[in-house]
């Protein structure tokens, strides 16, 4: 029994449409669906929008500047848990008697730290303290969030993704401050290593992903943290990256591979999508025979921006390329 299915989703999905989206998902990914997220619906179904909806004892509103932290919750959590209740229903829906991996996301706490604002209009990242009140209150939220899909899909076998898009910058102190002249300053490496450990172990009987579509995911950090997997766009690799990938996969850390463009274009043929997998294999001078139990294929990024037509033809696509890899390793 694998913990992950050969293909899936990253999370977003065009339209507005909660059972079309879910009927996607599941119908695209038999042995691996997700729980899509719409953010055409407008504030509280994008990703900070509805990880903000998650928050224990923290609440989030809309602001001109972006989501910002108050007292209670007002009209834009409440629509945020709305909007993930009907998106529940639908997957419980189109999941009936499933068993297997079902993934669902949610954002980290240091791209979450990043996005939302303190009452005086600065990133949390500016507070350590109320970095550290975020993470805890996201850790409460994903517990009740993982219960509610157990207890609704009791056959599925949940694979929490965390996204972390802005984990580079936040290493790399390039986090612009409320001006927008100065950045916030680089959060020491220990840190986020240890507040995402303590995150993860939320789900400690069942694997973590995290993902970013960001360039120099720091792979080696996240292995350390507990991610049994690292999700990322396949194409922003370079071969300064292919230590940190050889080890990783040695280690039994699953790639999460993006290779399908999250955008309308034209599609190559399945194998030549997974081409540059295979070549990278080689390269590392790694077993053939390990890529389908090491590798998940997946769209670069969120399909959020992409046409409907484009977006269940790249679900589709991904489904193919796991199989070529599966069927031709070599």
């Amino acid at each position: 029994m694998s913990d992950f299915g050969p293909a899936t989703g990253i999370g977003s999905l065009p339209g507005t449409d909660a059972r079309e989206a879910a009927k996607a998902a599941t119908g695209s990914f038999e042995d691996f669906p997700f729980l899509p997220e719409l953010p055409a619906r407008g504030p509280g179904a994008d990703m900070i929008g509805r990880t903000a909806g998650l928050l224990v004892e923290l609440y989030a509103r809309v602001e001109p500047s972006g989501w910002r932290l108050g007292d209670r919750p007002g009209r834009d959590t409440r629509r945020a848990r709305a909007w993930l209740g009907e998106d529940l229903d639908a997957l419980e829906e189109f999941t009936q008697e499933y068993e297997g991996p079902l993934k669902v996301q949610a954002v980290g706490p240091w791209t979450l730290a990043a996005a939302l604002e303190l009452r005086n209009g600065e990133s949390v990242l500016s507070d350590p303290g109320a970095c550290r009140d975020l993470a805890a209150s996201l850790t409460e939220g994903l517990r009740v969030h993982l219960a509610e899909v157990r207890r609704r899909i009791p056959g599925a076998r949940p694979v929490l993704q965390v996204d972390e898009p802005s984990l580079t910058a936040v290493l790399r102190g390039q986090v612009k401050t409320a001006s927008g002249y100065r950045t916030h300053r680089a959060v020491d490496r220990q840190v986020v290593e240890s507040t995402l450990r303590d995150v993860f172990g939320v789900h400690a009987d069942g694997p973590v992903v995290v993902h970013s579509c960001a360039p120099d995911v720091p792979f080696a950090l996240l292995r350390r943290a507990g991610a049994a997997a690292v999700s990322f766009d396949f194409s922003l690799l370079t071969e300064r990256d292919d230590d940190v990938i050889g080890e990783a996969v040695e280690g039994g850390t699953r790639l999460f591979v993006g290779v399908v463009p999250g955008t309308d274009t034209a599609l190559s043929d399945p194998a030549g999508s997974v081409m540059g997998v295979r070549t990278l294999w080689r390269r590392l001078g790694l077993r053939p025979g390990l890529l389908a139990e090491s590798v998940t294929v997946t769209p670069a990024c969120g399909l959020a921006g992409a046409s409907p037509a484009y977006a269940r033809q790249a679900l589709a696509h991904c489904v193919r390329a796991a199989r070529s890899l599966a069927d031709n390793p070599e």
